[in-house]
């Protein structure tokens, strides 16, 4: 399917909350049957920005377009499957009195799937909330998430209190049934070397602002790590986008986000300059402590 239509739109997104600016002037787009991550530290104004694309929070200006509708102040979008990363379950309720309640408000809501993961991840379906360890909650909510089929799904911080064997689960669960039921789903977290492998294109997120939106094999390809001799490392960086630089005696570190190629390399290699890849995770690290877009 090509994917040419915007599914979510927000142009120009602010929200404050008296002299605090939680979100500022941000642009975002997600385009139908993708899988994005929403990447950002605690305090990115991430959770901000989901509560306003769900209707939840109203923002201070600019405008959200779902499926090229206007969202009204007071207004909670339909077809749209919020997973919150806090969940406000009633505790004496039951695991499956809570999915029947959530299949009340998604058309596409599968039964026979949900029974599924039920099993899939272990769950008693006769016990209540309150009963459960964090990530079992989690996995309610997950289910949730899955059986809705909504066509845009939002996870936030999905796979809090589960262990690894549980998180790979979940990971696995939601690619295989997205291939067979395409639709656009954001997971919002900070583990960018977890999602990497599920998502196709991820926003860096940092106070209030987009630092970085792009596909993770474009990431891949572009995110270096060089070292060498300062001035060398200047001199190769000259007219390149580094979003990051430490210094140590003679001795420099830049993050460079750009092509390299052969010549680029023998070039380096005269130089006497190292050229790594950079793992995602550090590469997260640093956009964020380099504060500025990366493009």
């Amino acid at each position: 399917m090509n994917k040419v239509n915007a599914l979510l739109e927000c142009s120009n997104l602010t929200k404050n909350y008296g002299k605090s600016q939680a979100v500022h002037n941000l642009d975002i787009k997600l385009e139908e049957d993708t899988i994005y991550g929403l990447l950002g530290r605690n305090g990115a104004g991430k959770t901000t920005l989901l509560n306003m694309i769900t209707g939840g929070v109203f923002p201070s200006g600019g405008k959200i377009q779902i499926a090229g509708q206007l969202l009204k102040k007071g207004e909670t979008p339909q077809d749209i499957c919020y997973i919150r990363e806090k969940n406000l379950y009633l505790g004496n309720a039951k695991v499956i009195e809570i999915l029947e309640h959530a299949s009340a408000f998604h058309k596409n809501w599968d039964w026979s799937f949900a029974n599924e993961l039920i099993k899939t991840f272990r769950l008693n379906p006769q016990k209540k909330i309150r009963q459960l360890s964090r990530g079992m909650e989690s996995l309610v909510g997950n289910i949730i998430g899955l059986a809705s089929r909504a066509p845009l799904t939002i996870y936030d911080e999905p796979v809090l209190g589960l262990d690894v064997v549980m998180r790979e689960k979940f990971y696995r669960v939601l690619v295989e049934d997205y291939a067979n039921h395409p639709r656009t789903i954001l997971l919002s977290t900070h583990l960018i070397d977890e999602i990497a492998m599920v998502v196709e294109r991820v926003f860096i997120m940092d106070s209030g602002s987009i630092l970085l939106h792009d596909d993770v094999d474009n990431i891949r390809l572009k995110s270096h790590l060089l070292t060498g001799n300062k001035e060398a490392v200047e001199e190769f960086t000259k007219n390149r986008q580094v979003f990051y630089k430490e210094s140590y005696g003679k001795g420099s570190l830049s993050a460079l986000y750009d092509t390299i190629n052969e010549t680029d390399r023998r070039q380096a290699n005269k130089l006497d300059i190292s050229i790594e890849g950079l793992p995602l995770q550090k590469f997260f690290s640093y956009v964020i402590e380099g504060g500025q877009p990366v493009e």
